[in-house]
């Protein structure tokens, strides 16, 4: 694979538990596919949520949100329905 830009937003101190299992499954299927990727926690700084919510083109978007560069590649269910269909790399615009 080609040196990728994935960029995971999650929240750290997301009360949600929904939101922490959906966090933590797509850290564990990015690890396992071996797709290297940075973290970028939107509770530690407001402007890294602002930006992922102008990434998604979404005022309201919440974590986890998946963007390669500055392109958006979607939440949890479409990452969800990705992995499910093995589209992956497409989805990740790999």
């Amino acid at each position: 694979l080609a040196m990728s830009e994935i960029t995971l937003f999650y929240s750290s101190v997301s009360s949600n538990l929904e939101i922490k299992k959906q966090q933590q499954r797509m850290q564990m299927v990015l690890d396992g596919k071996k797709i290297p990727y940075t973290l970028v926690d939107i509770a530690a700084d407001s402007a890294e949520k602002d930006r992922m919510r102008h990434i998604a083109g979404n005022d309201r978007a919440l974590p986890p949100q998946l963007a390669n560069g500055s392109t958006y590649c979607g939440g949890y269910d479409a990452f969800d329905e990705a992995v499910e269909m093995e589209q992956l790399e497409q989805f990740l615009k790999l």
